[in-house]
């Protein structure tokens, strides 16, 4: 028989540690004895409509679901180490609110959290918005649906990610990622996905300063590039474009394809450059 929790405020150290299959509503975790580690090391719970104002709330947490419930800027360090859940509709605060999870979906939720998500893997995120410096650093196997992230340093080192009708402003995005696919999303930022290896973008707006430089195994699909200059320096690349772009400089290899360039810079390389840079109406001559 579940246990039912409802209505209380906790603030002691260990509050309802180990708790299982239980249903906790409409729960305050805050107070003088300010109490760390209140659901640590639970499982089979649902923790619905509660407030969180105390640190380390949900370590060790297996099997559990997060509905309506908000962490502020004090419950830091909130889901470390937790597997197996869902985060619904809820608002995460606090420095590094999750931390080395497994299998967790968020859906519909605000997160405000540097350093979010790091380390982590099996992450599913849906018509949520992210507010994070480092985002999801190191992590794998991750994706993301109908979000908004705003942040320096998304996604660096990740390895198997899927963005889908997302808007990401960030800054040095993607660096060192592997195995990345974007589709039909806005990228706002400098410097975007270098070292990068295979990384896919479909039917993507990229915008900002000296895109996509030293990538290896690059594609671009459908793509449009605004206020990018610089770009492809020392990248292994195939991409098909849409409108202008400002500036390629010495791609290493493959193919670029664009309606209009505005400077084709081929000067003091530090390795063999041989990537082509063509105009769609010349290529159209050609066939």
């Amino acid at each position: 028989m579940r246990k039912e929790i409802k209505g209380l405020r906790l603030d002691a150290e260990r509050a309802l540690y180990h708790l299982q299959q239980a249903d906790v509503t409409d729960c305050v975790f805050a107070g003088p004895a300010d109490g760390e580690s209140a659901l640590k090391e639970s499982a089979d719970v649902t923790v619905r409509g509660c407030s969180f104002s105390l640190r380390y709330p949900l370590w060790h947490t297996r099997d559990f679901t997060l509905e309506r419930s908000a962490m502020d800027a004090t419950a830091r360090a909130a889901l470390w180490y937790a597997e197996n859940g869902t985060i619904r509709d809820c608002e995460l605060g606090g420095i590094k609110a999750l931390r080395e999870c497994r299998a967790v979906s968020l859906q519909g939720c605000t997160v405000n959290s540097p350093e979010f998500g790091w380390k982590c893997s099996g992450i599913d995120v849906t018509d949520s918005t992210i507010a994070a410096e480092y985002l999801f650093l190191d992590s794998r196997a991750l994706t993301l649906r109908r979000s908004r992230v705003d942040g320096k340093y998304a996604f660096q080192y990740v390895d198997g990610l899927e963005i889908e009708d997302c808007e990401l402003n960030t800054k040095d995005a993607f660096w060192h990622s592997r195995h990345v696919t974007v589709r039909n999303s806005t990228i706002r930022g400098e410097y975007l996905g270098w070292y990068s290896e295979g990384l896919t973008l479909i039917g993507c707006r990229i915008i900002g300063t000296q895109p996509l430089c030293y990538c290896r195994d690059l594609r671009l699909i459908d793509c449009e590039m605004q206020a990018a200059d610089l770009a492809f320096e020392y990248a292994d690349v195939q991409a098909e474009l849409r409108g202008r772009i400002e500036s390629v400089k010495n791609p290493r290899s493959g193919r670029i394809v664009a309606d209009a360039v505005g400077e084709i810079i081929r000067s003091d390389a530090v390795m063999p450059c041989t990537g082509e840079v063509v105009l769609r109406a010349q290529q159209e001559e050609l066939r």
